[in-house]
């Protein structure tokens, strides 16, 4: 998962691509606005920042002056990828962590207001011993957008 929770996983996860438009065969080129306005809604309550990186790209991470890990949401191809790179037809899942039942709620809340789409209401997730308390989103693109939070025993 990515996000505030002292989880350590900035160690482990960089960054994550998103190509908005790869699934271009089966429908027009995604509306990278509306992903924007999405995505503003979304991570706020979890503290997390959409920071500006081009006119065909934006990021989501805790702050620009530190962005590393970030989520890269765009409509082009990166410009270091070959001709041979493609991306996956299938919606993507991204976790995001939480501080708590509220900041799950607060972004479920937030992101349907924005315009996703409901995947799983707040709510606890997996086996009890889990203490695993989640809420899962459809984003513009049909991604699943997941915030999450696991109690401390």
């Amino acid at each position: 998962m990515l996000g505030r929770g002292g989880h350590g996983l900035s160690s482990l996860i960089s960054r994550v691509w998103v190509w908005t438009c790869r699934r271009a065969a089966r429908r027009d080129l995604a509306d990278l606005a509306k992903a924007r306005r999405f995505y503003d809604a979304a991570m706020a309550p979890l503290g997390l920042a959409v920071i500006d990186n081009s006119e065909t790209s934006f990021l989501v991470g805790k702050n620009a002056e530190a962005p590393i890990p970030f989520l890269w949401i765009g409509t082009d191809k990166p410009a270091f990828w070959s001709d041979g790179h493609e991306t996956s037809a299938s919606p993507f899942h991204v976790a995001f962590a939480a501080d708590g039942e509220a900041m799950v709620k607060a972004f479920h809340q937030a992101a349907l207001a924005a315009g996703g789409r409901d995947n799983g209401a707040p709510g606890p997730r997996g086996p009890a011993e889990m203490g695993y308390y989640g809420a899962y989103v459809l984003d513009p693109d049909g991604n699943n957008i997941e915030a999450g939070w696991r109690k401390q025993t």
